[in-house]
Order: C-alpha cells, then sequence, then structure tokens
C-alpha cells in the first residue's frame, strides 16, 4: 500500500485472499466473530508493514531498484492462475475484451500522469483540510481494495503522498518519545485521513462484493486487466538501475521467489 505502483488489492488477489477479505468486511457486523478471526490478523500485518517494514522495502527499491522490482512482480504474477481460475465457466466475448483493454490502459496512463506536486498540511485544526484528508482516506482506500491500482500513485497524483508519509513517520518518532504536541498535530491530520480510511473501506468492499455477484466475469476482465498492467507500472516506478551481470541474476532470483510465494500461498 505504500509503494508506488504497487497495489495492496492485486497483492490480496494473488495471495488467493481477496474475495475471503471483502466477504469479511461486507459482513463485519452480520458475522462479526468470524470476520474480526479473519480480518484481526490481516490488518496487524498491514499496520506492522506500513509502520516498519516500509523503511526496509523503500531502502530496497533505492538500493536494489530491479531485483525489488521483480520480487514484486513475481508475487504479482504468481497469483495469475488463481484470477484466470475464476473465469473459468465464463463466457469471454468482446465485452470482456474491452473491459480488460479499458483497465490496463487506465494503469499504464495514470503511471504515465505521475504526481510531482505536493499538498503542504496544518499541524492545527482545519476544517476544510479536514473534509480533504477525509476525502482523500476514502480514495486511499479504494485503491487499497481495487486490485491494480496504487494507493501510493494516487496519493501523489493528488500531491498527498509524502505529506502523509512523513506524518505517518512524524507521529510514530512522536509517540516513542512522548511529545504531546507532536502527537495531537499528527492526530489533527491522520485522524480524518483515518476515518476515511475505514469508511471507504467499507462502502468500497460492498460495491466490489455487489459487482462479483452481479457481473463476475466482466468484474474479474477488469480486474485481469488492472493485474496484468501492474508488472509495468512497478518498472515504471523504479529508480533508475545500472544493468550487470549480478543485478541480472537476483533480479532473475527475486522474481521467481516472488512466483513460487505467491503461487503456493494462492492455492491455500
Amino acid at each position: 500500500n505504500i509503494i508506488p505502483g504497487v497495489s495492496g488489492g492485486t497483492m490480496a488477489v494473488s495471495m488467493g485472499i481477496y474475495d475471503t477479505l471483502i466477504s469479511c468486511i461486507t459482513n463485519l457486523f452480520k458475522d462479526f466473530k468470524k470476520s474480526i478471526k479473519t480480518l484481526l490478523p490481516i490488518f496487524i500485518g498491514m499496520l506492522l508493514g506500513i509502520a516498519g517494514l516500509s523503511f526496509i522495502i523503500e531502502f530496497l527499491f533505492n538500493k536494489y531498484p530491479l531485483p525489488t522490482g521483480l520480487l514484486f512482480i513475481g508475487l504479482i504474477l504468481g497469483g495469475l492462475p488463481t484470477i484466470t481460475s475464476r473465469l473459468k465457466g465464463n463466457k469471454f466475448g468482446i465485452s470482456n475484451g474491452i473491459i480488460f483493454v479499458l483497465f490496463f490502459a487506465l494503469i499504464i496512463v495514470l503511471q504515465l500522469v505521475g504526481g510531482d506536486h505536493v499538498t503542504t498540511l496544518k499541524g492545527s485544526f482545519d476544517v476544510v483540510q479536514f473534509i480533504k484528508l477525509f476525502l482523500v482516506g476514502v480514495i486511499a482506500s479504494a485503491t487499497m481494495i481495487i486490485p491494480g491500482v496504487s494507493g501510493s500513485l494516487i496519493l501523489m497524483l493528488l500531491g498527498f503522498y509524502t505529506p502523509i508519509v512523513e506524518q505517518v513517520s512524524s507521529f510514530i518518532r512522536a509517540l516513542i518519545s512522548f511529545d504531546v504536541a507532536s502527537i495531537l498535530g499528527g492526530t489533527n491530520i491522520l485522524l480524518p485521513f483515518g476515518v476515511g480510511v475505514l469508511i471507504g473501506i467499507f462502502a468500497i468492499a460492498k460495491l466490489i462484493e455487489f459487482l462479483l455477484n452481479r457481473f463476475e466475469g466482466l468484474t474479474y476482465s477488469a480486474i485481469l486487466g488492472l493485474i496484468v498492467a501492474s508488472p509495468f507500472a512497478v518498472i515504471m516506478s523504479l529508480n533508475s538501475f545500472t544493468l550487470n551481470i549480478s543485478t541480472i541474476v537476483f533480479g532473475i532470483i527475486a522474481l521467481a521467489v516472488g512466483l513460487v510465494i505467491s503461487y503456493n500461498l494462492g492455492n491455500e
């Protein structure tokens, strides 16, 4: 969710937990105990990943961009058999092909557009900023759930990626040092964003569930288009790198590792 070009929804599909995740979110209050049992470890993992692994992954992307990118591409591609199996039994017509191409093109266009402007956030309470952050949180949650769409990339396009990431880091440091002023300032920014994310997750999950129930073939055609485009988005988002024997060898190994992990998890 924090790496431009890599979608949390794509990872969920590739790992074979997407349908379960959507079902648990939409039925949280109807089947609370079962849903929490599934969702709790996933969200704990997400929080740990954002708070801790983000630093490691960003370091790897900056230091070893190609092998790291290929690892994620392997994780994405290893889940393709899981997705294509969902299309079996559905008639694949012209409409499916059009949907696939449109959603494939969407990811490539978003990646080409990029985002360079950065929004400045106030540490003090501001009603307009509160509403903006809430809406950005809703959009961010949609990109977490919709496969192929990178939440980080969308936040970059909106100009909120850098300030949100910096605020998360600052908030964690403030909590560790118990800097009350910084904690309160961070809350003014992260609270509306977080509330937007939570509400958006439920709303978008309901929409995805409806589409999967009513238009399964077309929905999975769109998901397939988003996911097939994701490796291109990952490569396009990489920093410049030098090709040499060691980079190529480690890249191939990383790709293979990603494929094996994702394929095996998707089949469990």
